[in-house]
């Protein structure tokens, strides 16, 4: 059975016994028994909402602390995956510059083929100017001894 302090003020004792207890006092003590009761009730009520107050604040903290982990997880999952995206990026980058490097050094290669062609065309049409034009110039010069004699 639970006791409040009204319970306390409003006890009543029966008659006073030869050699009993003085009743002002009994009344007195109760008054001072239930006026701490109410103290130490209040102090308890206070003492829980305390208690409730700092569960709650320390919920709180927790799940900032979940939610400070799960966005520090998220900024290290997007910074790998800015990294890795960086590194492809680099791989697709120089591999494409690699591709026209090829490219250039192919065209180069087929120019290059082409003027050696080119070179050797010209030779032979010199050659060929050259030979031509010594048989004219022999030519002319037998015209020329066959002439004077």
């Amino acid at each position: 059975m639970k006791i409040t302090p009204l319970d306390i003020r409003q006890q009543q004792f029966k008659g006073k016994m030869l050699g009993g207890l003085d009743p002002d006092d009994v009344d007195s003590f109760l008054q001072t028994v239930a006026s701490e009761m109410e103290g130490l009730i209040r102090e308890n009520t206070e003492l829980k909402e305390q208690t409730n107050r700092q569960s709650r604040e320390l919920g709180d903290h927790v799940q900032k602390e979940k939610d400070l982990r799960e966005t520090m997880l998220a900024a290290q999952r997007i910074t790998e995956e800015m990294k890795s995206n960086a590194q492809k990026e680099a791989e697709l980058i120089v591999s494409e510059a690699q591709l026209q490097a090829r490219r250039l050094v192919d065209d180069a290669e087929r120019k290059v083929a082409d003027l050696q062609g080119r070179i050797q065309d010209v030779r032979r049409q010199r050659l060929q100017f050259e030979m031509e034009f010594k048989a004219l110039l022999d030519n002319h010069a037998r015209m020329i001894g066959s002439g004077e004699q």
